[in-house]
């Protein structure tokens, strides 16, 4: 029986295999088209530059009336993201709408890392850091990035 869901799945996938955003890509894991493996690489000119982020996407048979969950799997220091590595940002609550698709979630995630959203830190010593120690906080996000070129 094909789904709403599925079909769509399949149309994402077809677009970022086709027509790729810069630095971003996707695919189901282990054959299960409701879970995704994806890799962002760090916005030029920004302190994640040239990292390499692994990163985990969880759809609902709902999809695309509701927003996937995103999970980054490499250890990343943000303010939206929470320990755990789950993504929290407007366009995957509030903001959803079923227009987007993968490659619009990932391109939101890597703009993201760019330009943080602070009404709402998923992270808060990520926050404090960014906000008060610039310094610090530019160490602890190169860490990150030195692991994922390992």
């Amino acid at each position: 029986m094909t789904t709403l869901a599925k079909v769509r799945l399949m149309k994402d996938l077809r677009r970022i295999q086709i027509d790729p955003p810069p630095g971003i890509s996707g695919c189901p894991s282990d054959d299960n088209l409701f879970e995704w493996d994806a890799i962002i690489v760090g916005p030029l000119d920004t302190l994640y530059e040239n990292g390499i982020f692994k990163l985990h996407l969880f759809f609902s048979e709902n999809y695309p009336i509701d927003p996937p969950l995103v999970k980054f799997i490499s250890r990343i220091f943000h303010p939206n993201v929470f320990h755990d590595g789950m993504v929290c940002m407007n366009t995957l609550v509030t903001l959803w709408t079923p227009a987007l698709d993968v490659a619009a979630v990932l391109t939101s995630i890597q703009s993201l890392l760019a330009e943080p959203y602070f009404d709402s830190p998923a992270n808060e010593t990520a926050t404090v850091f960014y906000t008060q120690n610039k310094k610090g906080y530019a160490k602890m996000v190169r860490e990150c990035v030195d692991l994922t070129l390992q």
